[in-house]
């Protein structure tokens, strides 16, 4: 999962400089979250995307910066079974953001 998380910041830009969660409820500091840093008990992103039972259709979203509270809808289309390592990407994204954006004062 931790891949996952650089592939939707290239997608927008981003710099991948701030703490971020998968939240699998779709809920901000949710319990059923993955997280780089977890606390006793907590789940962490090492864990492989194949190993989360995903489904077809399923949605979570992935929380990024806990200061700006970015969310990023995450909507799994397919789901394939394969012995070969594949390459993540964006299939498609929707609308834009701008990270830092610029605050000049006229």
């Amino acid at each position: 999962m931790k891949d996952l998380c650089g592939i939707i910041l290239d997608a927008f830009n981003f710099y991948d400089d701030h703490m971020y969660e998968f939240c699998m409820d779709n809920r901000m500091y949710s319990q059923y979250s993955y997280q780089p840093h977890p606390e006793a008990g907590q789940a962490s992103v090492r864990i492989k995307l194949d190993q989360l039972n995903l489904m077809k259709g399923q949605k979570f979203s992935l929380h990024y910066d806990f200061g700006d509270d970015w969310m990023f809808a995450i909507s799994v289309q397919k789901v394939a079974e394969t012995s070969e390592k594949k390459i993540l990407r964006v299939v498609r994204g929707k609308g834009s953001a701008e990270q830092y954006p610029d605050w000049d004062e006229e």
